[in-house]
Order: C-alpha cells, then structure tokens, then sequence
C-alpha cells in the first residue's frame, strides 16, 4: 500500500512536470508570470494541481510562490503543513510587507496564505490593491501560482483571473458536465481572462501502458507498446496531441493530474478538455472587472 502511495505521488509529480512544461511553450516569447488554476466546480482537484504544479516550478529552479486565494475554503496549507503567522489579508492591509507573510515550503517554493473568515473576499480581490500585489508578486518571483475557488461557485476566479497573466481550467473526467464547463469558460471569457488551456484530472488510465503511434515501412500506423523490445523506436508525440494520464486509484490521497495541450481550440467538452479564447467585457449580469494592464 505505501509503495503504491509513493508511486502515486511520483506520477502526480511528472504529470506537474509536463504542465509546466506547456505553459512555458504556450508563451515562449512572452513568459507567463503569474497563473490562476481553477476550476468549474467544487471536489474537482484544483488545488492539489495548483500545489504540484508550484512544486515543478520550484524544483525546476525558479523562485516560486503558491498563493492561496479560496479564501472561503482555504485549503494548501493543511495540504503543505504551512501555517504562517499572516496570510494576503495582512498584506493588504499594509500590516506587513509581502515577504514577511510567506513561509517556505519542502520543495522550495513560498507559500502565501490567506486568513481565515477574511470579510467580502470578492471585494479584497477587485481592490486597486491587489492589482497591485499582484504585480509585486510577479517581480519578485520568477512564477506565482495563484489557487481561487471554483468558477461556477463564486466570482472570485474571474476577478482574479482577469489580473493574472493566465488561467488554467481543471476539469475532473466524468464528473463535471459539459454545459458546466461552457458556462465557466464563458465567465472567465466575459472577465477577459487569458484561459491558456485545461487540466483533465481523476483521470482513468495505467502509466505503465504509454502507446506511441509509429507508421511501418508500407505507410500503416501502428501502435506500440512504450516498454516493448521489438520493431522500430516510437516516434515521440508532436506538440498539440494528447497526453496520456497516470492511474490513480479512487482511495489514494493524491490525485494525478493529466495533461492536455494549452494550444486554444474550441471546447470539446468534459472529458476532452477545454480551452477558451481570450474574451471581451462584460456583460450586465457579470461584474465589470478591471484588468492590471489598465483595460476594464
């Protein structure tokens, strides 16, 4: 049972590797600062991939620091065993300057928390002040991973979402419904959010059992098995193809993320992925929601 835990957690790392590893191509000559990851709904595995994802990032060697920003269901500092004396609310208030509210953590990357019961979050969040804690965040880091609640739960996401440099959509296969997804892409499209791309999670399938698709000497496509001896070396997949998710049993604490391309295509639904292009303002029944880089 512990050797299947460990295998667990090593398959959550790698797949955190390789969704690093996507942002970073999703914007080579601009780089991504700052990311919010969220979801559509609760229960989904947004902020153990907000957390693996911070820990790639710090492994990788860049100064990093996870922000914990559900502050009405705050939850990475059980998950990293973090307790800091302050937490954003403090820092908001010009109590304490940012780097005496951030606490390390064993992979190396920062952790800023949030206070418990924190009055009119959605209020904090749209504040000229966070604007601007945003941006100091993104200068004194080299990437800040931002945790919100669920888009379809409150707006906070999208209030965030709309400072950030971008924000990526976790989605729980076989659990969350497509209108659901639309609906939360929409949100975050009318807040002008910059979705880059989505994070199936839960999802269903044995890491050990990688196919690769090679094409044989009379032009057919075969596939082959990734640990087998015969024929010749697999192609590896191209930018922009699927990639296969690690198994994760239905008990295990950790939940492993899979990884889907963060190239923009039109949403295919829950068990596909989703990606939404960058939106326009607002409608009347959406707050309006002023963006970092002056555009409302």
């Amino acid at each position: 049972m512990a050797h299947k835990k460990t295998s667990s957690v090593q398959e959550a790392q790698n797949a955190a590797k390789t969704l690093y590893a996507n942002i970073n191509f999703s914007s080579v000559d601009e780089p991504i600062k700052s990311i919010v990851i969220t979801s559509t709904i609760p229960n989904e595995g947004k902020s153990t991939v907000a957390l693996y994802l911070a820990e790639a990032a710090a492994q990788s060697g860049k100064r990093t620091l996870l922000v914990e920003c559900d502050m009405r269901r705050r939850s990475l500092a059980n998950m990293l065993g973090a307790h800091a004396r302050y937490g954003i609310h403090a820092v908001l208030s010009g109590q304490i300057p940012l780097e005496q509210a951030v606490v390390g953590t064993p992979s190396g990357a920062r952790f800023l928390d949030a206070e418990p019961r924190v009055p009119n979050p959605a209020d904090l969040l749209q504040s000229k002040r966070f604007s601007q804690l945003v941006k100091t965040m993104e200068d004194s880091y080299d990437f800040v991973v931002i945790d919100t609640p669920p888009v379809g739960t409150f707006v906070d996401a999208a209030i965030v979402a709309a400072q950030a440099d971008a924000t990526a959509l976790v989605i729980r296969e076989n659990f969350t419904k497509r209108a659901e997804v639309l609906n939360a892409l929409d949100q975050l499209r009318k807040a002008d959010a910059n979705v880059i791309g989505s994070v199936m999670n839960y999802c269903d399938a044995q890491s050990s059992e990688y196919y690769y698709a090679y094409y044989n000497k009379d032009g057919k496509r075969v596939k082959k098995h990734h640990h087998g001896s015969d024929g010749p070396e697999p192609l590896p997949i191209p930018m922009g193809a699927p990639t296969p998710a690690p198994a994760q049993p239905v008990s295990a604490p950790v939940y492993t993320p899979s990884v889907n391309p963060v190239n923009p295509a039109p949403v295919r639904g829950a068990s596909g992925g989703a990606v939404a292009a960058r939106g326009k303002h607002p409608s009347t029944n959406t707050p309006r929601i002023n963006r970092k880089d002056g555009r409302s």
